[in-house]
């Protein structure tokens, strides 16, 4: 007989241990426990399962490969750890555990969560951007060095600056490295080192430690003084494995001191070889300069000698000569080309003389004019002969000729010739030309008729 209510729905525990999970794992998401391993196993799957318990409860665990190989520490029971993580549900026997992705020792949790933070914070704000950085001169004088005064760093780095370049000026700037008043005073005296403006670079170390014993390099005071300084800084604070918020915000960051030291100071043996090299290069130079100086000299020595007054004078008296056998040399040519040139003008002009010329001119002319006497006659005869018959053809068709035949013109009194009685009126006054001569008429009357 079935006790269920008809309208609930019947779940296998497959099906209920699923649901379970995807409630889990969507309500809760991503949580960090703390705890005291329990139960450490590590198979031959490489996987890592344990328990984190305190005194009144545990939580299954799982931490999978390859993760689980990256851990920085050996885990054991007992060991006080920190994990962050998801929970969710192991179905097949329908236990709820933790799978963790991140493990670490607790007494460094709360100090690795506050650094992230910080460090997320100041990379917001552009404090790590490489474009805000300053350089490192390249030749560096003087030299601050924040740091105890009794630590291993100071040692480290003073050995290497001797080393490598002893003429580096040191001056040490002596801070505390530790406890709770030290990123102030590691401020405070970074300020005043950075206002005094003393120093090319100012360097800020200590060894090595732990998260804990690094917290003053990890201070947002710190970090921020830092950023404000106008004097480039470096840092090489702990080991090389050792990353500081002081080392990210810093111009240059080393990973030891004594590797700060390398980078900062000039190799001596290099410099001693390039000065070595450059004395040769200008002691060559000079060489060759002397050499050159005694080319130019020699041809300078020589042009004086030449230049004494004795020389001088007898250059200009050969000169002298020289000039004039030219000068009498070029006048004998001139005059020798002078004399041509006058002889070739005589013979022309006298060629061209005018009683030369007379007698063939007089027989010129006179054939000329009978020439043109000839042309003449012969022109004028051409030249009657057509008048003589223009003046016939213009007499055949001349007025004048029809007078010959016993005609006459009547002229008004502007002499137009009036070629109809419509022209005329009685009393009016015509004159009629004849052949040999005109007359004056009146007229009286006049009968106009046609031609009929």
């Amino acid at each position: 007989m079935n006790n269920h209510p008809p309208s609930q729905a019947i779940l296998a525990p497959a099906q209920l241990n699923a649901l379970s999970r995807e409630l889990l794992e969507g309500a809760l998401g991503t949580v960090w426990v703390e705890g005291e391993l329990g139960g450490v196993s590590r198979p031959a799957s490489g996987h890592l399962y344990f328990a984190l318990k305190d005194a009144r409860a545990q939580v299954r665990c799982a931490l999978f490969k390859p993760k689980s190989q990256w851990l920085s520490f050996r885990p054991s029971d007992g060991m006080a750890v920190l994990a962050r993580g998801r929970v969710s549900l192991y179905e097949p026997r329908g236990e709820y555990q933790l799978i963790v992705d991140h493990l670490e020792e607790a007494g460094e949790g709360a100090l690795r969560r506050a650094f992230e933070a910080l460090k997320a914070q100041l990379q917001a704000e552009g404090l790590f951007a490489t474009e805000r950085k300053r350089p490192i001169p390249a030749h560096i004088a003087r030299i601050g060095v924040l740091s105890s005064p009794s630590g291993a760093a100071v040692h480290d780095v003073l050995t290497v600056l001797r080393r490598r370049f002893p003429l580096l000026e040191v001056e040490l700037l002596p801070v505390p490295v530790q406890g709770t008043q030290a990123a102030s005073e590691i401020a405070r005296m970074l300020a005043r080192a950075d206002q005094s403006r003393r120093y090319d670079v100012l360097l800020i170390t200590r060894g090595g430690g732990s998260l804990e014993d690094l917290a003053a390099f990890n201070d947002e005071m710190l970090a921020r003084a830092m950023a404000a300084c106008t004097t480039p800084a470096v840092s090489a604070v702990g080991h090389e494995v050792d990353i500081s918020i002081c080392d990210l915000v810093a111009d240059l960051r080393a990973a030891t001191p004594s590797a700060a030291a390398e980078l900062l100071s000039p190799d001596g043996d290099v410099i001693r070889r390039q000065i070595t090299r450059l004395h040769q290069q200008l002691h060559r130079a000079m060489q060759r300069m002397q050499e050159r100086a005694w080319l130019r000299l020699d041809p300078l020595q020589h042009r004086l000698s030449a230049q004494r007054p004795a020389v001088r004078l007898q250059r200009g008296r050969e000169r002298l000569a020289t000039l004039r056998e030219r000068i009498q040399l070029v006048w004998l040519q001139h005059t020798s080309a002078r004399r041509a040139h006058v002889k070739t003008v005589q013979m022309r002009l006298q060629a061209q003389a005018p009683w030369r010329l007379l007698p063939a001119m007089r027989t010129r002319n006179g054939s000329a004019l009978t020439r043109l006497q000839l042309a003449l006659d012969h022109r004028l005869t051409r030249t009657r002969a057509r008048t003589e018959l223009l003046a016939r053809a213009l007499h055949a068709v001349s007025p004048l000729a029809t007078l010959d035949r016993g005609y006459a013109l009547l002229l008004d009194a502007q002499g137009n010739v009036i070629r109809s009685v419509e022209a005329l009126h009685a009393g009016q006054s015509v004159r009629a030309r004849l052949r040999d001569g005109q007359c004056t008429l009146d007229v009286r009357a006049f009968e106009p008729h046609g031609d009929s």
